[in-house]
């Protein structure tokens, strides 16, 4: 994979601009993060893409971590594919691209969404009791719920065996309906999806 100093702005301007319509939190983001970076530019594998928020689900922290994840994969897959003769530096140069590309990825979702989120609390506290206001936070809803059912379809399809997927559906059904009627813990489902996977049941 070639990456110029033109796709590390290419990316860094995505990322900026699904920082402002991360509505729902930065997963909500994921299957138009999906399209541009496995469907168009082909930075990543979908299995590639995956692996990051499956990590970031299991891992503590916050959701935003797939991010850095993908941008961390991205860069090492560069830095893998530079071509550069067997040295010291071409060991270390994967290592570098990877920190580059978690750092870019990172800040380019963390600040104009921070700067926005910053202002727009601000306004809010002086106008919440505004009507366009009320009707403005009552419509986000169910955007919300549209952006995680998209991000959920995106991962589904990524599977390989998409085409045969009665068992892989099975699970989907089972761990939204667990996910919406109990208080299990997601990384509680992610076990037991891991370990479904590593029996070769899905």
């Amino acid at each position: 994979m070639s990456f110029s100093p033109a796709d590390w702005l290419a990316m860094a301007l995505h990322f900026m601009a699904l920082s402002l319509m991360a509505v729902g939190g930065a997963v909500s983001t994921a299957p138009e993060m999906h399209r541009y970076i496995v469907q168009q530019r082909h930075w990543l594998s979908g299995e590639q893409f995956n692996a990051s928020i499956a990590l970031a689900q299991a891992a503590p922290g916050p959701n935003l971590l797939f991010v850095t994840l993908v941008g961390w994969q991205i860069g090492w897959q560069a830095g893998q594919q530079s071509g550069l003769q067997a040295s010291a530096w071409a060991a270390a140069w994967p290592w570098l691209l990877a920190g580059l590309g978690a750092l870019t990825a990172l800040l380019s979702m963390l600040l104009p969404s921070a700067v926005l989120t910053y202002s727009a609390t601000r306004w809010l506290a002086r106008n919440q009791a505004r009507r366009s206001v009320r009707a403005f936070r009552s419509g986000l809803a169910p955007i919300v719920i549209a952006l995680l059912f998209a991000t959920a379809w995106v991962l589904s399809r990524a599977h390989p065996e998409v085409h045969q997927p009665w068992r892989l559906w099975l699970l989907t059904v089972a761990a939204t309906v667990v996910a919406w009627r109990t208080r299990w813990r997601l990384i509680g489902l992610i076990a037991v999806g891991a370990v479904l996977g590593a029996l070769g049941w899905v």
